[in-house]
């Protein structure tokens, strides 16, 4: 399914440049500008890469680095304005996987992400995914999903809704984080999301009423309710 990133980033305009960039690729983007909420997202979140702004206004990018890298393998394209040696030699023994020095072109950015992707092995999202006996199959490169043999047309955000809750079937994701990873939590409130799952649901549930593909937790968010196919 669909890889995630996760982009640390204090500058709004950067991270949402970073942001269109990635999700061109097809991956699930997460972003914050805090540090401290950077090292929750790195262990709700699961992302495959973690592309992060040394010059944090509240917690320090290094020390992000370091605790990162005491809880997991994550791996690390850090973004800074040192441009000097020992600056990358520094991020490297923080446990970076490589370095770019600001200003960058973003392309640069995301062939930097493939590159560290392939290298950790999962560099290309697999092609027609399915679910729920063959109901569904999500096919990430083509950004297609069919529903009982038919294509079915979404907008943006609704293939984000989607292809997140298809990453884990059955996990439970909150609204905000639905909104974190499809839209950013700067656009958008939380109960937009409700909104788009209910004309979600119209495309693709038999019966949108009674919903068994994405299926509402009371409290707490929503789940793909069809389990995916060995």
């Amino acid at each position: 399914m669909a890889l995630t990133v996760l982009i640390v980033e204090d500058e709004l305009k950067i991270r949402e440049l970073l942001r269109s960039y990635l999700e061109r690729e097809g991956w699930s983007v997460l972003t914050t500008g805090s540090g401290a909420e950077a090292i929750t997202l790195a262990v709700s979140g699961e992302p495959d890469l973690v592309i992060l702004d040394l010059g944090l206004p509240d917690v320090s990018g290094e020390t992000v680095a370091a605790e990162l890298r005491r809880t997991s393998a994550t791996p690390i394209l850090m973004l800074t304005a040192r441009a000097g040696e020992a600056d990358r030699i520094r991020g490297l023994e923080l446990g970076a996987d490589d370095y770019v020095t600001k200003p960058f072109s973003p392309r640069e950015v995301v062939l930097r992400a493939r590159a560290i992707l392939r290298r950790a092995g999962g560099a290309v999202s697999e092609r027609g995914r399915s679910f729920g006996g063959g109901e569904v199959l999500i096919d990430e490169d083509r950004h297609e999903v069919t529903v009982r043999g038919q294509t079915v047309e979404l907008t943006p955000t609704e293939w984000g809704i989607l292809a997140t809750l298809a990453t884990r079937p059955g996990r439970v994701y909150s609204r905000l984080e639905l909104l974190n990873r499809v839209r950013g939590y700067e656009f958008a409130s939380e109960r937009s999301v409700d909104s788009h799952v209910k004309n979600l649901r119209r495309k693709i549930e038999r019966d949108p009423a009674n919903p068994n593909i994405v299926e509402t937790v009371l409290g707490t968010g929503y789940r793909l309710g069809v389990g995916r196919d060995e």
